[in-house]
């Protein structure tokens, strides 16, 4: 648990509030307090949640590629709560353990074919600020993808930035939701690689 929020929780309420109690307590076991946080402003939470349940129905990108490039997001933010759920998520989904582990030292692994590689450098790329995505990266995607697929790689990894940029400026960090199922923890960033 995190003691560094800075909104205080709210209490969950209503309709609608046990809804989200009951569908956290079955997929997560408990309700995270990002979901207390966020109760201040139902309005917010129900676009990001519905966003974020419409997200998992696109199909034109592969699965995996999405979850590593939400994790490499995420990683290079630096947000522990999407980290931890992330993690979890990609568990659940039957994503490559191994590989999602090394996500965050993506550059110095020999895990990630060429493909998941470029994805990844995509995902941070997107991600620094200013963006740093090259004409040369997005063509490779391009062919290898097609349009379709590029495009939902992209919305995706815009929406990961999103989630994580608002938990860490909420102060919103991980509960341990991979460590309760026995997950070992994701790998250390690489510090040459996230200082931006």
């Amino acid at each position: 648990m995190s003691d560094g929020i800075r909104v205080p929780k709210a209490e969950i309420t209503g309709v609608f509030g046990a809804m989200v109690k009951r569908f956290s307590k079955k997929t997560l076991g408990s309700v995270p307090e990002a979901l207390e946080v966020m109760w201040h402003h139902q309005g917010v939470l129900k676009s990001s949640m519905s966003m974020g349940q419409r997200a998992k129905k696109w199909d034109a990108c592969d699965l995996d590629l999405k979850s590593y490039a939400h994790l490499a997001a995420a990683s290079l933010i630096g947000c522990s709560f999407c980290l931890d759920y992330g993690y979890f998520q990609a568990r659940n989904e039957g994503l490559d353990l191994a590989k999602a582990r090394q996500v965050p030292r993506w550059r110095e692994s020999d895990a990630f074919t060429p493909l998941e590689r470029d994805v990844l450098e995509y995902a941070e790329a997107m991600t620094r600020t200013p963006p740093a995505v090259t004409d040369e990266l997005s063509a490779r995607l391009l062919d290898r993808l097609g349009a379709p697929a590029l495009i939902e790689l992209t919305a995706f990894v815009s929406f990961a930035n999103m989630s994580a940029r608002t938990n860490v400026a909420l102060g919103i960090e991980g509960e341990g939701y991979a460590e309760a199922c026995g997950l070992e923890p994701l790998a250390e960033p690489s510090r040459v690689d996230t200082e931006s």
